[in-house]
């Protein structure tokens, strides 16, 4: 298997652990956190590349919005949402410096090459664009049995992902010139499968929040793309910027433009 086609199959795989009690329990705390996030930014082009099980530009007032899949998804989750099809998400079908805000749910950690995605969101996101990613924490107790379960054969979360902690994807985004605006972590109930006992940890919850905030199950990040020596004001904001790929089925075969 390919390394393409290996990243798709535990994106796949992820899809479908969402859907169990732990993950639903994941993705809702996600949700809410992707609604308020997007809600406040401000652009005419988003992007959401993979995983479109988890509909993270919902509340988003974009106008321009779109999906990068590997395949067609089932069910598009917002009808705003052009859905374009490409082979690696290290190769993407857009115009440089064109995207106002990039979302990268869970793709890096199940990516064989996740430096290689986010040089490439570097290269279409706009000066002071911002991109917000989300990943599982490994230093958490949902962590913890993880690496306990691979020891035993018997992971708790989906397997094949290599989860980056928070502190580390930092140090990437840094080495890019993105400036971490914010952290966010959540998801501090305890790991297991029986989903009465994931609605009802209110408690786990507020003692996670207050005594460990750290080491939630899950982080998001959002950072800004920061370029020395520019400053935009005034109409320089509201210039329309026009992404190279809008139509749906795209196969990486696309002219980038201002790179070496």
């Amino acid at each position: 298997m390919n390394a393409s086609n290996s990243t798709q199959a535990a994106i796949i795989d992820l899809g479908d652990w969402l859907l169990q009690p732990a993950g639903s329990y994941i993705c809702a705390w996600e949700q809410a956190q992707f609604d308020l996030l997007t809600a406040d930014i401000f652009g005419f082009h988003a992007l959401q590349i993979g995983l479109p099980q988890l509909p993270a530009l919902t509340a988003s007032r974009m106008p321009h919005q779109w999906q990068t899949a590997h395949q067609v998804p089932l069910m598009n989750a917002s009808l705003r949402q052009q859905v374009v099809l490409v082979h690696d998400f290290a190769e993407l079908p857009f115009e440089s410096q064109s995207i106002d805000l990039i979302i990268l749910p869970h793709v890096l950690e199940f990516a064989e090459e996740p430096h290689q995605i986010l040089r490439e969101v570097d290269r279409i996101l706009i000066p002071e664009g911002r991109v917000i990613i989300s990943g599982l924490n490994r230093a958490s107790l949902w962590g913890m049995r993880q690496m306990a379960g691979r020891i035993t054969r018997s992971a708790f979360l989906p397997k094949e992902g290599e989860f980056i902690s928070a502190h580390r994807l930092k140090d990437w985004l840094k080495l890019l010139s993105m400036e971490v605006s914010q952290t966010r972590f959540g998801c501090y109930a305890l790991p297991v499968e029986n989903t009465q006992w994931l609605e009802n940890s209110t408690l786990m919850e507020n003692l996670g929040h207050r005594w460990w905030p750290r080491f939630g199950a899950v982080y998001m990040i959002e950072a800004i793309k920061r370029v020395r020596g520019m400053h935009l004001v005034g109409p320089a904001l509201k210039h329309k910027r026009v992404p190279q790929a809008n139509v749906v089925p795209v196969a990486n075969k696309i002219k980038k433009h201002g790179q070496n």
